[in-house]
């Protein structure tokens, strides 16, 4: 611990003291100091260039610069531009940013700027005060965080009786910006968990190379570190905007912590804020979910120096890919036996299938059946071949029909 300077009303009485040739021992000795301080004090003076007697309008704080120096600054050694570390950290997410191309932009700004070694050991140690974990560096653009909050929220469905009913909050994390999205939902299954994704996407405006969830059944059928089976359906969904889904392991939270960090953040400020407040419907919570998301996003993050929607703009939205034309529509999959007259019946329809495909055992092709079309479908295909079946008919007194692709035999 550095020792607390003398006040400069006895620094005054050194100097006089040692201007009218005291030894310094008795100077010590008479002022309660150590020989060293009056030696110290002496040098001081002479470096100073100042002369006894001190000037009478020369003021202790004038007086203490001119001994001393100016307050912060390290005598004999060169301040050098400290670099923005957070904006460096922001930019090594950058594809193809090194901390060799950042120091040369920073070296041609301040030529007496810190070295390269130099300049990559302070980023380091300002790395180093982030949370102790393994450290992932994520991309713009690379991957998108979804998870269920664990805990759930009450909302009355009917005013009259009082009923309440869970609602599960769906959570959407982009890796670079943890810009975030929120959707309660009824349940967790896979109509609910497929729309909430959809609804991502739209809010994000772009799809993410890839998707990394937790292994739950919607999404993997069977976790595997090498080789995890996803959901077909879920499969299909990724497909069809053009990203990937890379399951996080099995037991391994961090795998996707920026998403489990904003469902800890999602369930206290819905959950510990509103506490005593009431939802009356799924409308007015999912209301309250996008007024949480929106400041959530815009709040500046004390880490960077500026919030996640600022971040998503300069790292995540330009390297999103286009959403398509339309919207992922959920389909179920199913095996069905064809009959000797070459007819698969589902639902109380009847579909036929290329006759030949009832020689083949065991006649069970596979089925993909869109949920929730309008409009009967123009043709239906068999295999992947190009083949088509016949057109379903609309189902008399109904509203909507369903769409089978024949995805061949099993």
């Amino acid at each position: 611990m550095p020792t607390e300077r003398l006040a400069m009303r006895r620094v005054r009485e050194i100097l006089r003291l040692v201007d009218a040739k005291i030894a310094v021992r008795d100077i010590a000795r008479r002022l309660g100091v150590a020989p060293s301080t009056v030696r110290e004090k002496q040098r001081r003076f002479e470096a100073s260039g100042m002369e006894w007697p001190l000037p009478a309008e020369l003021t202790d704080a004038v007086l203490e610069t001119r001994l001393y120096g100016v307050a912060g600054s390290k005598q004999g050694h060169r301040r050098r531009p400290e670099p923005d570390w957070a904006r460096v950290n922001r930019e090594l997410k950058r594809k193809h940013v090194t901390l060799q191309i950042l120091w040369d932009e920073y070296i041609a700004e301040n030529p007496d700027g810190y070295r390269y070694s130099r300049f990559c050991d302070r980023y380091r140690g300002w790395e180093a005060r982030l949370p102790v974990t393994m450290r992932q560096s994520h991309l713009g653009g690379g991957r998108m965080f979804v998870d269920y909050a664990g805990d759930t929220v009450p909302v009355v469905i009917d005013r009259l009786t009082g009923e309440i009913r869970d609602a599960h909050l769906f959570v959407a994390v982009m890796a670079a910006s943890s810009f975030s999205f929120a959707w309660p939902t009824w349940t967790e299954s896979l109509p609910e968990w497929a729309d909430a994704h959809v609804r991502a996407f739209a809010f994000f405006g772009g799809a993410t190379r890839l998707l990394v969830p937790d292994n739950a059944k919607v999404a993997v059928i069977k976790a595997c570190l090498y080789d995890p089976q996803v959901n077909r359906s879920y499969a299909e969904l990724a497909a069809h905007y053009g990203t990937s889904v890379l399951p996080a392991r099995p037991y391994r939270p961090r795998d996707k912590a920026k998403v489990e960090a904003c469902v800890g953040i999602v369930e206290r400020w819905l959950l510990g804020r509103r506490r005593n407040h009431i939802w009356y419907g799924m409308d007015a919570l999912r209301v309250a979910a996008a007024e949480m998301i929106a400041e959530l996003n815009d709040r500046v993050m004390r880490q960077f120096g500026c919030s996640r929607r600022a971040l998503f703009d300069e790292l995540d939205r330009p390297h999103l890919k286009l959403l398509p034309a339309d919207p992922y529509t959920l389909a179920e999959w199913r095996r069905c036996k064809v009959g000797l007259d070459y007819h698969v019946e589902v639902a109380r329809h009847f579909y036929s299938v290329p006759c030949r495909n009832t020689l083949l055992p065991p006649r069970l092709p596979t089925f993909r059946r869109t949920v929730g079309s309008v409009s009967p479908p123009k043709a239906y295909k068999f295999g992947g071949t190009g083949q088509h079946a016949a057109q379903s008919a609309r189902r008399p007194g109904t509203s909507f029909s369903r769409r089978w692709l024949f995805a061949g035999c099993c």
